[in-house]
């Protein structure tokens, strides 16, 4: 019973130290996967269930050094994955690009507030920075997408494997990018 007390000791006086930059972080964390999960559920799944998607939205805004982000994630793939296959979805581009961004967002913003104690006092230009990373990774995501999927509808059937093979290559080559830059360290 003492520890319960004690850990909720420490849960009020984090929260009575908490700034205001960790905690918009937290909320832009929140949003992000709350707009996955929406966008890759079909409204029939949603529609019973109106609670559950805030409910795991809000996991990773609390606890982002843990699994939660990671868990988030898996159930915003795996509920694109029903509404395509489940519920006969059509895969629409603009969907598809915005699923992607609100994942790489939330995955991003966890990253930056898990090294961040929630009392921190952060200078708004280091967020920014971060954001206009993020974002310029997007927009080249995005861009390199749209060509992928037009060239795709060029060849037809055999275009879509082109594309589909294309896309494994540059998946390799910038885990291997990564991979570098790590060593080079």
């Amino acid at each position: 019973m003492s520890a319960v007390v004690s850990r909720i000791r420490v849960t009020r006086r984090a929260v009575a130290r908490i700034t205001l930059l960790p905690l918009l972080l937290r909320a832009g964390i929140f949003l992000s996967a709350l707009v996955g999960l929406v966008l890759a559920y079909p409204v029939e799944v949603l529609r019973g269930q109106p609670l559950v998607a805030p409910v795991v939205a809000l996991l990773p805004a609390v606890g982002p050094r843990r699994f939660w982000p990671t868990v988030v994630a898996l159930l915003t793939v795996g509920g694109w994955v029903v509404a395509i296959d489940g519920y006969d979805r059509p895969v629409a581009l603009w969907r598809l690009l915005a699923v992607a961004a609100a994942l790489y967002l939330s995955h991003t913003l966890c990253a930056l507030v898990a090294v961040l104690p929630y009392d921190a006092v952060v200078g708004p230009a280091l967020v920014l920075r971060w954001l206009l990373r993020a974002v310029a990774v997007l927009l080249g995501t995005a861009v390199l997408a749209v060509l992928l999927v037009e060239l795709a509808w060029v060849g037809g059937a055999q275009g879509l494997q082109v594309v589909t093979v294309a896309g494994l290559v540059v998946a390799v080559l910038v885990t291997v990018l990564l991979g570098w830059l790590l060593r080079r360290r």
